[in-house]
């Protein structure tokens, strides 16, 4: 029996027109059952990338291809159950993150079980990304690779390029359905099989080749008209109502105000129009949101069972956040940022990392197993954990440590987009994005250090253990 280490993520999708600056954007909260799961940014060149790929957790062998693009990953420190490289972007821009967990029901569990021995979250990233020239063949890649080899849970996977994104889902051991997101929309998932209306004859669409036959011959559908594949495939559970729904909720209601949707709506929409074009600091809010402004908030004034009653965003087990933008305003050798942080949400804020470089920044590469305040992983935890015992006290030095660290974080990017000119040579750009990179870092470990120092320097004044007499 494979083991199965379901992640509880929440995943963001951008079309390029509903960007602010015309860029495609996949995002999404890398979260896991424990508290703490060291992770890792790195660049894996082609001599580093398995020819013949083996899976610790299923067993599973995979002979790939013998030309692999370099490509971003951001792999588990501790390698025991495998590489789980969440997500990336190859040397061709594109980007893929791998994967949201989903849901399933027994009707197609019957007919097309889980595969032991298959494909699973551990595997995805390394077995399709280095190979993908667009975000639709990543989609064809991985359809191909679930037919011919299966999968032993169910997932959501994103892929993006410069003109499109795309959202497949893992339906039963084999089966698979996608759709390209409008360029106008976004899209919220969370852990639950999102995709809701399906045209099987639109050109935005891809699913495996007998899919309306299995549906058709089975009896799965229970509408009257149309195919909504989460009606078919999906779950509708009360786990959904205060687990998956209303995460999804809350980030509809951000994009979308006027919408009039409750957090346990079992149909809330799969395909959205925001009233704004959308933000990098709009995602990354929601992807560390804790349900502000409503009773809902674990921080809030709601009562005790008000802020407890569903499952928020932000929270303990996030173990990275990662933001894919593929821009179209720049040249390609500067159009592709893997936005990066790590930990909890709540204390830290997103680093927008260039991927066309050959390594990345050591205090984002080499996170382990040891608690070390010079990787950031350790210290945004740290951040986190602290401001986690009184968020009222620390949440305003949080606000202005995420304005300050975001502007100069921007004020480096613009510099070094307008260093990039025509006729430099691929190294000379590779050398100059390096260079921008070891800056972000070094300007994201001394911002979050001075967040960390500001803190303790707040919080040792309300201690518990004092005397208000003094000699």
């Amino acid at each position: 029996m494979t083991k199965r280490v379901h992640g509880s993520c929440t995943t963001i999708l951008v079309g390029k027109k509903a960007s602010i600056d015309g860029s495609t954007m996949i995002a999404r909260n890398d979260d896991g059952h424990e508290a703490l799961d060291p992770q890792r940014f790195v660049v894996v060149q082609p001599a580093d990338q398995p020819r013949d790929y083996q899976s610790v957790l299923s067993g599973v062998q995979v002979k790939l291809p013998a030309d692999p693009m370099p490509y971003t990953s951001m792999p588990n420190a501790i390698l025991k159950d495998g590489i789980w490289p969440a997500a990336g972007i190859n040397r061709d821009n594109v980007a893929m993150t791998a994967t949201e967990t989903i849901t399933t029901n027994p009707r197609i569990q019957a007919l097309d079980p889980f595969v032991d021995g298959g494909l699973g979250e551990e595997d995805l990233v390394t077995l399709v990304l280095p190979y993908i020239h667009s975000a639709r063949e990543g989609v064809v890649r991985l359809g191909d690779l679930l037919a011919e080899y299966g999968t032993y849970e169910p997932n959501g996977i994103a892929f993006s390029d410069q003109d499109e994104v795309w959202w497949l889902e893992t339906i039963g051991g084999h089966h698979w359905a996608a759709v390209k997101i409008p360029d106008a929309a976004y899209v919220v998932a969370a852990n639950r099989m999102s995709i809701d209306n399906f045209d099987f004859d639109s050109a935005d669409t891809m699913a495996s080749a007998d899919l309306k036959q299995l549906i058709d011959e089975h009896d799965l559908n229970p509408d009257f008209k149309g195919y909504n594949l989460r009606h078919i495939f999906g779950s509708a559970s009360i786990k959904d109502t205060v687990y998956n729904n209303p995460r999804v909720w809350y980030g509809q209601k951000y994009f979308s105000p006027a919408a009039e949707h409750e957090p346990t709506d079992q149909d809330l929409p799969f395909i959205c129009y925001a009233d704004r074009k959308i933000t990098v600091e709009d995602v990354k809010f929601v992807l560390s949101s804790h349900f502000e402004n409503t009773p809902y908030d674990p921080y809030g004034n709601g009562t005790e069972e008000e802020k407890k009653r569903y499952r928020s965003i932000g929270l303990n087990r996030n173990h990275n956040v990662h933001l894919l933008q593929v821009r179209n305003q720049v040249p390609a050798e500067l159009a592709a940022i893997q936005w990066v942080a790590y930990g909890a949400n709540t204390f830290n804020t997103i680093v927008p990392f260039y991927t066309n470089v050959n390594d990345t920044p050591e205090a984002y590469r080499d996170a382990n197993g040891t608690f070390d305040l010079n990787k950031m992983y350790w210290l945004s935890c740290t951040t986190a954990l602290l401001g986690d015992t009184d968020y009222d006290l620390y949440v305003d030095l949080r606000n202005s440590y995420e304005l300050d660290a975001m502007t100069a974080y921007l004020e480096v990017q613009h510099a070094t987009d307008a260093k990039i000119v025509a006729g430099m040579s691929a190294q000379a750009v590779q050398t100059e994005l390096a260079a921008a990179n070891q800056e972000l870092s070094d300007i994201a470990m001394a911002k979050q250090t001075k967040l960390l120092g500001d803190m303790v320097t707040l919080g040792s004044a309300h201690m518990k253990l004092r005397y208000n007499l003094n000699d």
